[in-house]
C-alpha cells in the first residue's frame, strides 16, 4: 500500500513499501524454482500477513489491488531494477548536484537566489513524492536547484570557516561508507520499528529546526541555540545521525527493489531517496564545521 506521506513515498517505490523481513512470495519469478521461496521467519510477527511489509509488494495482485489500482504485468528481467542502475542514475543525479553547485559557486550567485533555488528544490522533491509514478524529469530539476542552493550556501559557510565546504564532502562520504559498511555486515538491521524510530525522529528534529528558526526570527539573536554553541553541536550531530538512519532506510529499499524485481525505472526514486539523503547529511557536517569553527 502506497502511503501518502511524502517522506514514506520517496523511501518507498511507486509499487508499495518494500517488504521488511520478508521473503519472495511464492508464484513470482525469484520464488520458482528457489528453495528459500518459503518463508523461514513464518514465527516473525512481522511475516504476518496482517503486516504490510510482509507482501512482495511487486507481485501481479498484490496489495495495491486491494486499494482499487489496477495490476501491474509482471516485469521481464531485463526490465527488473538492478544495483547497476541504481549506481547509474544515482550518478547522474549526484553529478547534477555537483556541476549546479559548482557553477553556483563560480559565479558567486546572489544569496537570495540561493533560498529561491532551494525552494524551488523542495517544491519539486515534494510534487515527485506525491506522483504515483517517476519523473525523471522532475527528478533531475531536484537535482539542478537543490546543487544551485548548496553552492550559495557553501561558499558563505567557506567566507566563515574556510575549507569547510570541502571537510563536509569528506565527511558526508565517511557517513556514506561507514553506514553501507556497517549495513552490508548486519550490523544495522532495518526493519519496520527501526523505521518508525527513523521517520519519528526526523519529524520531530524538522520540527525543532522550524521552531528555532521561528523563534529568530520573531524573537531575535539564536531563536533556541540549536544553531550555536554546545547545544548546536549536540543538535548537529544528532541531525547527522538521523542522516545515516536514513541511509540504512534507502539501502534496504534498494535491497528489496532489486530482490522483487521492482521496474527498472525505479531506479530513478532509488537515485532521488540517496540524494536527498545525502544533502541532508553534507548540510547537517557543513553547519556542524561552522559551529566548532566559531567556537
Amino acid at each position: 500500500m502506497r502511503s501518502r506521506n511524502p517522506v514514506f513515498s520517496r523511501r518507498g517505490f511507486s509499487g508499495g513499501h518494500a517488504g521488511f523481513d520478508a521473503g519472495p512470495q511464492a508464484g513470482t519469478a525469484q520464488a520458482q524454482g528457489n528453495p528459500y521461496a518459503a518463508n523461514p521467519y513464518a514465527g516473525n510477527p512481522y511475516g504476518q500477513p496482517a503486516n504490510p511489509y510482509a507482501a512482495n509488494p511487486y507481485a501481479q495482485g498484490g496489495p495495491d489491488l486491494q486499494q482499487g489500482y489496477p495490476p501491474q504485468a509482471p516485469a521481464r528481467a531485463a526490465d527488473r531494477m538492478t544495483i547497476d542502475d541504481v549506481v547509474a542514475r544515482t550518478s547522474i543525479t549526484l553529478g547534477l548536484v555537483v556541476l549546479a553547485a559548482g557553477a553556483a559557486w563560480a559565479l558567486r550567485l546572489p544569496v537570495g537566489v540561493g533560498f529561491a533555488a532551494g525552494l524551488v528544490a523542495m517544491v519539486l522533491g515534494f510534487v515527485q513524492s506525491f506522483r504515483r509514478t517517476v519523473s525523471p524529469a522532475l527528478i533531475l530539476g531536484y537535482a539542478l536547484f537543490e546543487g544551485l542552493f548548496l553552492g550559495v550556501i557553501s561558499q558563505a559557510y567557506n567566507e566563515v570557516a574556510k575549507g569547510a565546504p570541502m571537510q563536509a564532502v569528506l565527511g558526508t562520504m565517511a557517513v556514506f561508507a561507514g553506514v553501507l559498511i556497517a549495513y552490508r555486515a548486519k550490523i544495522i538491521r532495518v526493519n519496520a520499528r527501526f523505521m518508525r524510530f527513523v521517520i519519528g525522529a526526523a519529524i520531530g528534529f524538522v520540527l525543532l529546526s522550524l521552531v528555532n528558526v521561528l523563534v529568530a526570527v520573531f524573537v531575535g539573536g539564536d531563536g533556541l541555540g540549536l544553531r550555536t554553541g554546545g547545544l548546536g553541536i549536540v543538535f548537529g550531530v544528532i541531525g547527522v545521525v538521523i542522516g545515516a538512519a536514513f541511509l540504512a532506510l534507502d539501502f534496504k529499499q534498494v535491497e528489496d527493489g532489486v530482490r522483487y524485481g521492482a521496474p527498472r525505472e525505479e531506479s530513478w526514486l532509488a537515485a532521488f531517496g540517496l540524494t536527498m539523503t545525502l544533502v541532508w547529511i553534507y548540510t547537517e557536517i557543513l553547519r556542524l564545521i561552522a559551529i566548532l569553527n566559531n567556537d
